[in-house]
């Protein structure tokens, strides 16, 4: 099976929101997208700008993800929107992908 990653980018407006979501996401949301069968998951805080951030998840294969999409994605989505709202308080974006190669020292 190939690795699939899923990586949502926040990038926020003001500092004291992007604590309150480093904390949720610390405190519930990576654990809960990880029990919906991501393998891995992380945030990181991107160079350069000190109110971007990634959560990064890892899936064994294509099909984890589409069921975690389809099974999980909404309800774990909509938590995160009613919390902290897409528009001029924090932008987010998506993408995922197929890991094509992938090297470990």
């Amino acid at each position: 099976m190939t690795p699939f990653r899923y990586t949502v980018s926040a990038r926020f407006a003001e500092s004291h929101t992007a604590q309150a979501w480093i904390a949720w996401m610390r405190d519930e949301h990576l654990a809960a997208v990880i029990q919906t069968g991501a393998l891995h998951g992380e945030v990181v805080r991107l160079d350069g700008d000190q109110l971007h951030f990634e959560a990064r998840y890892q899936f064994a294969g294509r099909a984890d993800f589409d069921r975690y999409v389809r099974d999980h994605a909404p309800r774990l989505r909509a938590e995160g929107l009613r919390r902290f709202p897409g528009g001029e308080v924090v932008h987010y974006e998506r993408t995922s992908g197929e890991v094509l190669l992938e090297l470990q020292g």
